[in-house]
């Protein structure tokens, strides 16, 4: 006679007990991580736009340097960079696994992905702006403010809005080094623990998230175009 299969199955009435703090921590890794992105990453990006012959101050130099970097950033897949930079990660943070371990490759992986966003993002501004920025007297940094960040908002809007689901995304998969957040939960318990409830619970917040995020984004982006025309 065989013996019976012991279901390992969270019961529904308890999925939320594990449920909410582990998408408490995928908030607050995706917080920390985009804090760091946007900030440096829409840096990145403005000065690379800027270095290029069409920018306010054109250095060949600079952009290769810089466009090569930003090349290289977005050429590993998370899984691989965040296994190549090991050593970094734990001479950074004294720690390879929890959410201090998990940051540093996302946030390493997501500077040079937006600065990317943000450089194409300026590239789609008509030359017009910033020369007449620079006619108005403006400063360059008057003029990268007041005039290409301004025009170009509907399209960083869309920028942060696709890379805050990338972080997500790798949130997600930075589970696998014991982060915490819902990819930590799928995988002890959905995977290791052959737990199909918390399997199909953490699938199901994870779709439902996304898009409500591509949501927000989205009406975010049509009422900044509908005001900038409006004010055109």
């Amino acid at each position: 006679m065989k013996p019976a299969i012991v279901s390992q199955d969270t019961p529904w009435s308890e999925i939320h007990t594990l449920m909410l703090p582990a998408y408490g921590e995928t908030w607050l890794m995706v917080t920390i991580v985009m804090l760091f992105v946007v900030t440096l990453g829409g840096a990145v990006g403005v000065v690379l736009f800027n270095a290029s012959p069409r920018g306010l101050f054109p250095h060949p130099a600079l952009w290769r340097v810089l466009n090569w970097l930003v090349n290289m950033g977005r050429s590993l897949p998370f899984l691989v960079l965040m296994a190549a930079i090991i050593p970094f990660t734990w001479w950074l943070t004294g720690t390879t696994i929890g959410i201090p371990a998990a940051v540093v490759p996302m946030i390493v992986a997501g500077i040079p992905f937006f600065a990317r966003l943000v450089e194409n993002a300026l590239r789609e501004l008509p030359p017009e702006v910033t020369a007449v920025g620079l006619v108005c007297g403006g400063s360059r940094w008057q003029v990268i403010r007041s005039a290409q960040l301004s025009e170009a908002l509907p399209a960083l809007v869309a920028a942060v809005t696709l890379n805050l689901v990338s972080m997500i995304e790798y949130s997600a998969i930075a589970g696998t080094i014991g982060a915490g957040g819902i990819g930590y939960l799928a995988v002890v318990y959905g995977y290791q623990r052959f737990d199909h409830h918390i399997m199909i619970a953490t699938i199901v917040v994870l779709i439902v998230t996304i898009q409500l995020i591509q949501f927000i984004g989205d009406r975010l982006v049509t009422r900044l175009r509908h005001a900038s025309g409006s004010a055109s």
